[in-house]
Protein backbone atom coordinates (compact mmCIF):
# COMPACT_ATOMS: atom_id res chain seq x y z
CA UNK A 1 0.00 0.00 0.00
CA UNK A 2 1.36 3.43 -0.96
CA UNK A 3 2.20 5.82 1.86
CA UNK A 4 -0.25 8.77 1.90
CA UNK A 5 2.57 11.21 2.74
CA UNK A 6 4.56 9.99 -0.26
CA UNK A 7 1.54 10.22 -2.54
CA UNK A 8 0.60 13.74 -1.44
CA UNK A 9 4.13 15.10 -1.66
CA UNK A 10 4.69 13.27 -4.94
CA UNK A 11 1.65 14.96 -6.50
CA UNK A 12 2.85 18.42 -5.45
CA UNK A 13 6.39 17.79 -6.70
CA UNK A 14 5.11 16.48 -10.06
CA UNK A 15 3.05 19.66 -10.45
CA UNK A 16 6.10 21.81 -9.71
CA UNK A 17 8.28 19.87 -12.18
CA UNK A 18 5.67 20.22 -14.94
CA UNK A 19 5.34 23.96 -14.31
CA UNK A 20 9.10 24.43 -14.42
CA UNK A 21 9.26 22.57 -17.74
CA UNK A 22 6.55 24.76 -19.27
CA UNK A 23 7.38 28.09 -17.61
CA UNK A 24 4.06 29.50 -18.75
CA UNK A 25 2.35 32.56 -17.37
CA UNK A 26 -1.37 32.60 -16.71
CA UNK A 27 -3.09 35.63 -15.22
CA UNK A 28 -4.22 34.30 -11.86
CA UNK A 29 -3.82 35.38 -8.24
CA UNK A 30 -3.68 31.94 -6.64
CA UNK A 31 -0.70 31.72 -4.28
CA UNK A 32 0.13 28.14 -3.24
CA UNK A 33 2.56 25.31 -4.01
CA UNK A 34 0.30 23.96 -6.73
CA UNK A 35 -0.81 27.20 -8.41
CA UNK A 36 -1.05 26.50 -12.15
CA UNK A 37 1.78 28.81 -13.31
CA UNK A 38 5.14 30.23 -12.35
CA UNK A 39 5.34 33.95 -11.53
CA UNK A 40 5.27 36.72 -14.16
CA UNK A 41 7.48 37.16 -17.22
CA UNK A 42 10.17 39.73 -16.68
CA UNK A 43 12.32 41.72 -19.08
CA UNK A 44 15.11 39.15 -18.60
CA UNK A 45 12.83 36.13 -19.15
CA UNK A 46 10.05 34.16 -17.53
CA UNK A 47 10.38 32.61 -14.12
CA UNK A 48 11.61 29.04 -14.42
CA UNK A 49 11.86 27.83 -10.84
CA UNK A 50 9.62 27.34 -7.83
CA UNK A 51 12.21 27.05 -5.03
CA UNK A 52 11.30 24.83 -2.11
CA UNK A 53 12.48 23.98 1.36
CA UNK A 54 12.02 20.50 2.79
CA UNK A 55 11.33 19.40 6.35
CA UNK A 56 12.12 15.94 7.72
CA UNK A 57 9.65 13.71 9.52
CA UNK A 58 11.94 13.71 12.56
CA UNK A 59 11.15 16.83 14.59
CA UNK A 60 10.14 18.68 11.41
CA UNK A 61 13.80 19.72 10.93
CA UNK A 62 14.73 21.92 7.97
CA UNK A 63 16.77 19.87 5.50
CA UNK A 64 20.10 21.41 4.44
CA UNK A 65 22.59 20.17 1.86
CA UNK A 66 26.21 21.06 1.08
CA UNK A 67 27.36 22.71 -2.12
CA UNK A 68 30.49 24.24 -3.60
CA UNK A 69 30.25 27.49 -5.55
CA UNK A 70 33.21 29.48 -6.85
CA UNK A 71 35.57 27.36 -4.74
CA UNK A 72 33.67 27.98 -1.51
CA UNK A 73 31.87 25.24 0.45
CA UNK A 74 28.60 26.06 2.18
CA UNK A 75 25.14 24.64 2.90
CA UNK A 76 21.69 25.65 1.70
CA UNK A 77 18.12 24.79 2.56
CA UNK A 78 16.71 26.01 -0.78
CA UNK A 79 16.25 23.53 -3.60
CA UNK A 80 14.88 23.13 -7.14
CA UNK A 81 13.01 19.90 -7.87
CA UNK A 82 14.59 18.30 -10.94
CA UNK A 83 12.94 14.86 -11.12
CA UNK A 84 10.50 12.69 -9.23
CA UNK A 85 9.82 8.98 -9.53
CA UNK A 86 7.79 6.91 -7.10
CA UNK A 87 8.68 7.96 -3.57
CA UNK A 88 12.02 9.55 -4.53
CA UNK A 89 12.80 12.98 -5.86
CA UNK A 90 16.02 14.54 -7.06
CA UNK A 91 16.73 18.16 -6.21
CA UNK A 92 19.36 20.71 -7.15
CA UNK A 93 20.82 22.80 -4.35
CA UNK A 94 20.30 26.54 -4.91
CA UNK A 95 22.74 29.01 -3.39
CA UNK A 96 22.15 32.63 -2.44
CA UNK A 97 23.04 34.84 -5.38
CA UNK A 98 26.46 36.42 -4.73
CA UNK A 99 25.42 39.35 -6.97
CA UNK A 100 23.52 41.42 -4.43
CA UNK A 101 22.35 43.78 -7.20
CA UNK A 102 20.57 40.97 -9.05
CA UNK A 103 16.78 40.70 -8.77
CA UNK A 104 17.20 36.90 -8.70
CA UNK A 105 17.80 35.60 -5.16
CA UNK A 106 19.38 32.24 -6.10
CA UNK A 107 21.95 30.70 -8.41
CA UNK A 108 22.14 27.10 -9.54
CA UNK A 109 24.84 24.84 -8.16
CA UNK A 110 26.10 21.53 -9.52
CA UNK A 111 25.10 19.80 -6.27
CA UNK A 112 22.20 17.35 -6.44
CA UNK A 113 20.65 14.89 -4.00
CA UNK A 114 17.89 12.32 -4.00
CA UNK A 115 15.52 12.02 -1.06
CA UNK A 116 12.91 9.43 -0.13
CA UNK A 117 9.60 11.28 0.25
CA UNK A 118 8.66 8.97 3.13
CA UNK A 119 11.40 10.76 5.12
CA UNK A 120 9.83 14.18 4.56
CA UNK A 121 7.14 15.77 6.68
CA UNK A 122 6.53 18.98 4.74
CA UNK A 123 7.42 21.11 1.74
CA UNK A 124 7.43 24.89 1.75
CA UNK A 125 7.26 26.71 -1.57
CA UNK A 126 9.13 29.97 -1.85
CA UNK A 127 8.42 32.77 -4.30
CA UNK A 128 8.80 31.77 -7.95
CA UNK A 129 11.97 33.13 -9.53
CA UNK A 130 14.33 32.96 -12.48
CA UNK A 131 17.49 30.89 -12.04
CA UNK A 132 20.00 31.13 -14.86
CA UNK A 133 21.89 28.14 -16.27
CA UNK A 134 19.03 25.71 -15.60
Amino acid sequence: MENNNCSGLSNILCTIINLQKRSQVIDDTLDSCDKPFLGPCLTNGCYNTRPITLYTCCNNTLLTMPYTLNGTDDTSSVFRVEAQEGCCCTCRVLAPNPDTESPNPYVATNSFFTVNLDCLGAIKCLDDTFVSCI
